[in-house]
């Protein structure tokens, strides 16, 4: 009998998006599973299309420990919900762009994007040219992470349409390169300012990043958790729960008329194969992940694309762009 590869039985996954190959829709999210040069060629070894690098700032932040609390599942060791006090890299923007420079020289067939925060319209501008520089193919502007503590900074953006007009027209000036902008759900309506940052030279759109939220109280002291010293902050909420609200916004995006055609990246709970089919049956070309990484870890790559791969060949569907919208 003729021995057929595992390759040979999968589906065509390839996508593109915003004129770049991608060899599968998953890419891993700006996040703690994409914070180092061994964790990104890790997940390229196991065969994640890309990642979008942790955000890359010249504000040094300051982590604190304990920064995570879990709300579990219903099997042991899972969990449903997950909060985080994660900020940006705690490296140099030079350090980074060189990790970037380096993965790209190993992996010149994978896609990488450099997330990027500034404090003004310089800082946007120099971090957008220093990415270009650095070889990477995608820059993402994050106006959206929750736990800033600076005005102006993260999901402050994603709120404000005069700043989402001024930092996407800055990191334009820096760069060529296509523009994803990361978009906040701590807003009611994500159309209005998705269309600032399209008019001001974003040429796609990512949703959502995590939300705000306080998952439970310590009743000793009265802290929320993560508890730091009898001390906490609100966080990010992520994992399964937040999938249908991240499902939600991709539906207003894909469905406003003035986005039309616009790509979207969905993110937001996605842990089985089944999710990421959700989201690109609302109509993202590729997919983002991280919460689920961090409880499965990176292999569940596997998982992903042979599920989506089987349910695609059962259905005689020869490529994602049949099943997007």
């Amino acid at each position: 009998m003729k021995n057929i590869s595992r390759e040979s039985t999968q589906a065509e996954l390839s996508v593109n998006f915003c004129g770049i190959r991608c060899e599968n829709p998953f890419f891993l999210a700006s996040s703690p599973v994409a914070s180092s040069f061994e964790m990104c060629c890790h997940a390229f070894d196991a065969g994640w299309a890309g990642v979008s690098y942790k955000t890359i700032s010249f504000y040094q932040s300051r982590e604190v420990s304990p920064r995570f609390d879990a709300l579990p599942g219903e099997h042991p060791f899972s969990f449903c919900g997950f909060k985080n006090l994660e900020q940006l890299s705690p490296h140099s923007a030079e350090e980074n762009f060189e990790i970037i420079r380096r993965l790209k020289e190993r992996y010149p067939e994978k896609v990488i994007i450099a997330s990027i925060m500034g404090r003004n319209c310089d800082e946007w501008t120099v971090l957008a040219r220093m990415a270009e520089e650095a070889g990477a193919d995608l820059i993402e502007c994050n106006f959206s992470c929750p736990q800033m503590a600076k005005q102006g900074l993260g999901s402050d953006i994603g709120q404000d349409q005069d700043l989402i007009a001024l930092y996407t027209r800055a990191t334009r000036k820096g760069s060529r390169l296509p523009i994803i902008a990361k978009m906040t759900p701590n807003i009611g309506n994500m159309e209005l300012p998705a269309m600032t940052a399209i008019a001001n030279g974003a040429n796609s759109l990512a949703a959502i990043n995590t939300v705000k939220s306080i998952t439970r109280i310590n009743t000793e002291n009265f802290s929320s958790y993560p508890d730091i010293g009898g001390q906490s902050a609100v966080g990010g909420y992520s994992g399964q729960a937040v999938k249908p609200i991240a499902l939600r916004f991709i539906r207003d995006l894909a469905s406003y008329p003035p986005l039309k055609g616009i790509p979207l990246f969905g993110i937001g709970g996605i842990t089985t194969w089944q999710d990421a089919l959700d989201f690109i049956l609302l109509g993202c070309t590729a997919l983002q992940v991280c919460t689920s990484v961090m409880e499965y870890g990176y292999r569940i790559i596997d998982h992903l694309k042979e599920g989506l791969s089987i349910y695609m060949k059962q259905h005689d569907i020869a490529s994602l762009d049949e099943l997007r919208g």
